[in-house]
């Protein structure tokens, strides 16, 4: 398992050097989102590829893949549509403002880096879960949460992109669809996704339990640091409506909204 660790690492971090050295070339950094998903798939094969195939880690394998194209495809093509991530050109402004940092270095240590640490320990379950052994119904059970996960977020972020390219919601706030029960169904469908991959590992001993690492850092990422307040912290200033949505909806675990919200 070491070995597999190592090899998964090295390959990743390759990646990310490879990647880095492409955003020097154009002056963005933005398309390391849709790497985010990519790359887990990448860590997925190449861990899977390194041992005997074995049904966990077919279905670890083959799930992470799904999901790992959609995301992935899916923040690529929302980059080329729309160009630089207004975050990214904030922070990397504020880096050379603030401390002096070149782009080279800020993208390095900000960006990649990071990404780079992050991407490994949340991939863990499909890394971990490699060991052989047979399935059981923990394996059922999380096969059946990533697969309404990986559902979950394509069908939120499918709405988002229709409610978008109506010129009639310019300036309007999304809560129609899976967006009614919560303020951030592609945050949730990640989540269900990580979560059901942990359980389909957890079954692998000794090392699978470990892997609740990975969507322990996932959800705390997406819930209290780049995720749901990056997202409400720029809605709160640019949708006058936002403030009331979030009175009425659940923030995170889809559920009825309210109909007489607290002011």
């Amino acid at each position: 398992m070491l070995q597999i660790l190592l090899v998964d690492a090295a390959v990743s971090a390759a990646a990310f050097l490879a990647l880095w050295l492409v955003s020097l070339r154009i002056r963005d950094v933005s398309f390391i989102d849709a790497w985010w998903g990519l790359g887990m798939g990448l860590i997925a094969w190449t861990a899977f590829l390194q041992g005997l195939p074995t049904p966990r880690g077919m279905l670890l394998t083959t799930i992470g893949t799904v999901w790992a194209l959609r995301l992935g495809g899916y923040l690529l093509w929302r980059w080329r549509k729309h160009g630089a991530d207004r975050r990214y050109v904030a922070m990397l402004a504020h880096a050379e403002k603030e401390r002096g940092w070149s782009f080279a270095k800020t993208s390095l240590l900000l960006v990649f880096s990071l990404q780079y640490v992050m991407q490994f320990v949340v991939a863990l379950p499909v890394q971990l879960g490699q060991a052989p052994g047979p399935l059981g119904p923990l394996a059922a059970a999380g096969a059946a949460l990533a697969v309404l996960g990986i559902l979950f977020e394509t069908v939120g972020d499918a709405q988002l992109v229709a409610f978008k390219a109506d010129p009639a919601n310019a300036g309007k706030v999304m809560d129609k669809g899976l967006w009614r029960y919560t303020r951030h169904p592609n945050y949730f469908g990640d989540a269900c996704t990580w979560w059901g991959l942990f359980l389909i590992a957890a079954e692998a001993l000794p090392w699978g339990p470990l892997s609740m690492i990975g969507p322990a850092l996932l959800t705390f990422t997406l819930i209290r640091w780049s995720g749901v307040p990056t997202t409400e912290g720029r809605l709160k200033k640019t949708r006058p409506d936002y403030a009331a949505y979030v009175a009425r909806t659940s923030g995170f675990v889809p559920w009825f909204p309210k109909t007489n919200p607290l002011p």
